[in-house]
């Protein structure tokens, strides 16, 4: 029997392991079995090499736990270790003491457990005593017992062992007897050891029988040790990368398309990553992903390995050289990881432009579902836009789809305003923006649809891209304002006519709108709606942007704009110069006398300074503003009793509201109510 002390010099090790080298104490697990796989795979290559010569065809793991002595076991038929290593690889720790250590490496335990192998000291998280029962595969070894109660101090003992191979017991501590738990133990191996190169038993598999689940003869398998993106692309078929996804996503919908990763220079990289179908809330597709290094489950937190957007994608991605911290939980940034992440990038790219160049019919159908993923791209990765202007659609109303390119071409002729500036026209809701969408046709402009969940920040994006182009959503305003040619109609109503007529329809509007008048066709709408585009624009971006939320403190505001040339509206003018004719006489008559003095004053008092006007100026031309807002008062509120009284403005309004979804409740049934009256 040997014993002695673990090669540290202080007594305070195993407290630092357990608490400052790893960061989740259920990876233990991954570790013991992690290592007991590379035994395995060791002893498989020197047997192939001809230096070993026992069957290694059914070499496996195996993990049991037994409740009642509180122990769980991690078995494996790998290479074992003679008395001389135990000491040299679990004693030493591979370097002289722990005041050395912890200060060199404090603050920095990313760097230990690759460079000192403690992957084995994890076992300390969650057992008391740790023994290792081990036999060397050399010819002649003796198996050997190791054996630590969480201190420096350890034992050794040469055992009697049949076979070739190590076992290691962990003697669980009452503070972490949920991992004596079967069904825990089984869900930290199919998450952490799923696709490890070598076969992992848990127990027996089972049926039911008798009103109950019993064990058969079969062994539970946890693992698929040649999952499919350690296979050559050349080996699989469109259902075996189907089937792949499914054994990741069981619940999932059938992915759109596939990328098999295979790269080995200038690192090493392997996978197979899924375009899946996303369509609204993106953010609850993120973390699928799965990252492994040679097979082992390390995170589904990828931020630090792929750009954000390429977190939408579902899959696998294997690569030994993605540096990983003590706990393998964590990525850091280096030239490695930056290299990976711009080639997954080109690779996703190039596979969206092979689709879209090879079969752009399958390409569109699924345009869709692509959407979302390929926005968040360009509006995201720079590099990423640069190639995926090229294969990024636009879809009008019609469902028709065009590259950036082609729709540019489309329009071009038709849709360039009088400044030179290109206008690009859309909608969101072709439903509620329906009347808006008919009168751009009618003027043969072509119409975008943008409803997508990130469309707004798109928008802004090809405004800076493109060269001398406007996106205007078709209901931003009228259409001869969208698309501003030389030509303009007449107007049939005088200056005053319109300002009296603004009063009228105020009077029936809600503060959120502003009225304007258009010289339009008189067979055009009487009245429209509309919004602005910037303000609306800003409010869209902002439910994605918490940095621009004050837009959304901005109360709504829309234009209620009027068509001066329709005969509702000359209707109505006529109307009401005969409703309000005798008192707005009266009141013009007594206006314009003031109106003309003080017109005399302030030409007066101009190229003066202050203290140049005479001070008798100055108190009549407060005098006469007084008097004249005393009497427009009187104006507003002859022109707003009318307006108030008038049936027909109230129904153009509603009419023009209910066109954009805007009546609603109590509203909406007066609307009705008035309908039938009028009838």
């Amino acid at each position: 029997m040997q014993s002695g002390k673990i090669g540290v010099t202080t007594e305070n090790i195993f407290p630092v392991i357990k608490k400052f080298l790893y960061s989740d104490q259920e990876i233990f697990l991954r570790e013991l079995v992690s290592n007991a796989v590379d035994a395995t795979q060791k002893l498989k290559t020197l047997a192939k090499l001809g230096k070993y010569d026992k069957d290694m065809s059914k070499a496996q793991v195996r993990v049991s736990i037994d409740e009642k002595a509180k122990t769980i076991t991690i078995s494996d038929d790998g290479i074992g270790m003679t008395a001389e290593e135990v000491d040299k690889y679990i004693n030493q720790i591979a370097f002289s003491g722990a005041d050395e250590f912890l200060k060199k490496f404090e603050g920095k335990a990313e760097a230990i457990i690759g460079h000192f192998g403690l992957g084995f000291y994890s076992a300390f998280m969650v057992a008391s005593t740790v023994d290792i029962l081990t036999k060397s595969y050399q010819d002649g070894a003796k198996a050997v017992k190791w054996s630590c109660d969480g201190s420096p101090n350890y034992t050794l003992d040469e055992i009697e062992k049949e076979n070739v191979g190590t076992d290691i017991v962990l003697h669980v501590d009452d503070d972490a007897k949920e991992y004596l738990e079967k069904g825990k133990i089984e869900e930290l191996l199919k998450k952490y050891c799923k696709f490890l190169p070598v076969s992992i038993i848990f127990g027996k598999k089972q049926e039911w029988k008798d009103g109950k689940y019993v064990d058969t003869d079969e062994d539970n398998i946890i693992n698929n040790p040649t999952p499919a993106w350690t296979k050559k692309p050349s080996e699989l078929k469109d259902e075996d990368y189907q089937n792949f996804y499914k054994e990741l996503y069981p619940i999932a919908e059938d992915p759109l398309f596939y990328i098999h990763l295979n790269v080995d220079y200038p690192f090493n990289l392997t996978g197979i990553l899924y375009f899946p179908k996303i369509r609204n809330n993106f953010e609850v597709q993120k973390n699928k992903i799965q990252l492994y290094c040679n097979q082992v489950f390390v995170t589904d937190s990828v931020e630090g390995i792929v750009p954000d957007f390429l977190t939408l994608l579902h899959g696998v991605l294997d690569s030994p050289d993605i540096p990983l911290n003590v706990s393998r939980s964590y990525l850091q940034s280096d030239k490695n990881v930056k290299q990976i992440s711009s080639h997954i990038t080109k690779k996703v790219a190039d596979r969206l432009q092979d689709i879209f160049k090879n079969n752009r019919d399958e390409y569109e159908k699924k345009w869709d579902d692509l959407k979302l993923f390929i926005t968040y791209g360009m509006l995201s990765e720079e590099k990423f836009y640069d190639r995926a202007k090229d294969f990024a659609l636009l879809k009008n109303v019609d469902g028709k789809s065009f590259t950036f390119e082609e729709y540019k071409t489309l329009i071009k002729e038709n849709q360039t305003d009088k400044n030179g500036t290109l206008i690009y026209l859309y909608a969101n809701d072709p439903e509620t923006q329906y009347s808006y969408i008919q009168k751009a046709k009618n003027k043969g402009y072509d119409v975008l649809l943008m409803d997508g969940h990130l469309d707004s920040h798109l928008i802004s994006q090809l405004e800076q891209k493109f060269e001398k182009v406007s996106f205007s959503r078709v209901d931003a305003d009228i259409i001869d304002n969208l698309i501003k040619k030389e030509d303009s109609q007449e107007s049939k109503l005088s200056q005053e006519e319109k300002d009296d007529l603004s009063v009228v329809f105020s009077s029936q509007a809600s503060n959120d709108f502003m009225v304007q008048f258009a010289n339009l066709a008189a067979d055009e709408a009487p009245i429209m709606v509309t919004q602005s585009e910037y303000m609306r624009r800003m409010k869209d971006m902002a439910q994605m942007n918490p940095g621009m939320s004050f837009y959304n403190q901005i109360p709504d505001s829309y234009n209620l704009i009027v068509n001066a040339n329709h005969p509702l509206i000359s209707k109505i003018n006529t109307d009401k110069l005969a409703a309000t004719k005798d008192n707005l006489d009266k009141i013009n008559a007594d206006l314009k006398p003031l109106k003309d003095e003080r017109q005399k004053l302030e030409d007066a008092k101009k190229d003066k300074k202050d203290e140049e006007i005479p001070a008798a100026d100055k108190e009549r031309l407060e005098s006469l503003n007084k008097e004249i807002g005393s009497l427009e008062d009187k104006k507003k509120e002859t022109l707003t009793s009318y307006g108030k009284s008038n049936n027909t403005v109230k129904q153009l309004i509603d009419l023009a509201l209910i066109s954009n979804n805007m009546l609603k409740g109590e509203a909406l049934e007066e609307f009705v109510k008035r309908s039938v009256s009028l009838l």
